[in-house]
């Protein structure tokens, strides 16, 4: 009988040992006790704020609309100058250099144009700043590098006349909270 039960006993730790997994760690004894050390993955903890009201809702709602819509331009525009200032930095004459910002703009132009044309209003706003956001430069600041102070100037008159401002700062910590944990989210596929 003690036979018996020992062979069951056995089976049964067998069995035990079988259905668990086993993971090694590292460890580092502390006062004689052992402490398991065990690296987790970094998690980053996103706080869109929710409005209460139902008006408040509907507008972050249309944010995020407006941020899906135009956060793939800003993307764009941050790859696109990057590949503009490496020409820019090859061309030996500031003839090259203007004839190398027509063509870009002439490019754009054919690609993006139409579709830049059908952002509305608020889009366009949300734009401007995630163009600084991606560039680190203000959208008034680039056509002034870019082009010149007079286009800068001719620029940025044209769009204060339609409500824009192309000196406007990317504020992720105050004015833009939303917007930086909405595209914080796009980034980690979350949205």
């Amino acid at each position: 009988m003690k036979n018996a039960s020992l062979i069951i006993l056995f089976l049964l730790c067998t069995l035990m040992g079988v259905s668990q997994d086993v993971i090694v760690l590292r460890g580092i004894v502390l006062n004689n006790d052992t402490i398991p050390q065990i690296d987790l993955k970094e998690v980053e903890i996103i706080s869109l704020k929710i409005p209460s009201t139902n008006r408040g809702r509907r507008k972050l709602t249309r944010l995020i609309k407006n941020v899906k819509r135009v956060y793939p331009y800003a993307k764009l525009a941050g790859i696109k100058l990057r590949q503009y200032d490496y020409r820019l930095q090859k061309a030996k004459t500031d003839r090259e250099r203007k004839k190398l910002m027509k063509q870009a703009e002439k490019e754009i132009n054919e690609e993006y144009g139409g579709e830049l044309k059908k952002l509305t209003f608020s889009q366009g706003k949300i734009l401007i700043k995630l163009i600084d956001r991606e560039t680190g430069e203000t959208s008034y600041d680039l056509v002034q590098e870019l082009r010149g102070n007079f286009t800068a100037f001719f620029y940025q008159t044209f769009a204060r006349i339609w409500g824009y401002n192309l000196k406007v700062r990317y504020d992720p910590l105050g004015e833009d909270r939303q917007i930086e944990a909405i595209v914080r989210m796009i980034e980690l596929g979350q949205l």
